[in-house]
């Protein structure tokens, strides 16, 4: 009889620990999580440089600080969200999105609505205990992603990953702007970094995911007007980035430098796909280095702007 209550008492731990696994993992879908945490980077990297470019310490402004990380995250994943609501034809359709718990059933679609418009109102909120100008540009990016680029042109344009990639963009402004107004040409030119090198990274994505998008009718670019044309928008947008650590010359030599082969590395890389005669494993690696790149970039600011570096 022990042995038999033994069995079962492991049986339904074993279940607890499946089912507990099962929420987690719906959760991170859901949530999107890498996303959701590659955009809190560069809300983190603007505070930061505020904060070297004015005096101010982290320490004096924690409260800022977690407003701005917490608030911004949320409001993120708010629009996340409302993204796997609203696409859950899509995602039915995809082989990389068909476990969301949308699709499952796992969470009802009315459920991910509340969670979704919920989140997105309390994550506003708490911009708006920082600055008005950070929670502008927290919204822009919301509405951009949200409205702009889910619910309009994602379907329909090919513009949709220039729409989409605004919102991202605006990640370093909502940082910088809950301790300084973000006209200060840092700020600005965070935002172009990363309006630009989403196109790339987000290229390399469509072209490895071709077969899924053209199921779905998502107009990618690749889908639409083919590799070749893909690529060469690659190039130009590459090539933008060339001179764009010039202007971050206050951030010192050194980032300069860094910086700049970091963008030669991207350009070869992209020169490559001219010639390449396997266009998944290229695509692949540009987005490994497209992944890498940004986040080598961003963390290399902040280094340089520690006060033991500097």
């Amino acid at each position: 009889m022990t042995k038999e209550i033994e069995i079962q008492y492991t049986e339904n731990t074993t279940m607890d620990k499946e089912k507990a696994g099962s929420i987690i993992r719906d959760i991170k879908s859901l949530f999107k999580g890498p996303v959701l945490i590659a955009n809190a980077l560069p809300v983190f990297v603007g505070f930061w440089l505020a904060l070297h470019f004015t005096g101010g310490t982290l320490l004096a402004n924690s409260k800022l600080f977690w407003l701005s990380i917490i608030g911004s995250t949320i409001l993120m994943g708010g629009a996340l969200v409302l993204n796997n609501w609203y696409d859950v034809d899509i995602d039915t359709v995809m082989k990389r999105t068909q476990k969301r718990p949308t699709v499952t059933g796992n969470i009802s679609l009315k459920t991910v609505l509340g969670i979704g418009i919920s989140m997105s109102a309390i994550g506003l909120i708490m911009l708006m205990f920082t600055t008005m100008e950070a929670a502008i540009y927290g919204f822009i990016g919301w509405f951009t992603y949200v409205i702009m680029y889910t619910m309009w042109t994602k379907r329909k344009y090919t513009l949709n990953t220039v729409i989409g990639s605004i919102s991202g963009a605006v990640t370093p402004l909502i940082g910088w702007a809950a301790i300084a107004p973000a006209y200060h040409i840092v700020p600005v030119v965070l935002f172009i970094i990363l309006f630009i090198w989403q196109m790339p990274h987000t290229f390399a994505i469509a072209m490895r995911k071709y077969d899924e998008y053209k199921a779905a009718n998502v107009a990618m670019l690749p889908v639409v007007r083919g590799f070749k044309m893909t690529k060469r928008q690659m190039f130009v947008y590459i090539a933008c980035l060339l001179p764009l650590p010039f202007y971050l010359s206050s951030l010192g030599m050194v980032f300069i430098v860094l910086a700049t082969v970091l963008n030669i590395g991207f350009l070869v890389i992209s020169i490559r796909g001219f010639f390449t005669k396997d266009d998944d494993k290229w695509a692949y690696v540009m987005f490994l280095y497209s992944v890498n790149y940004i986040a080598i970039l961003f963390l290399l600011m902040v280094a340089v702007t520690m006060p033991a570096f500097t």
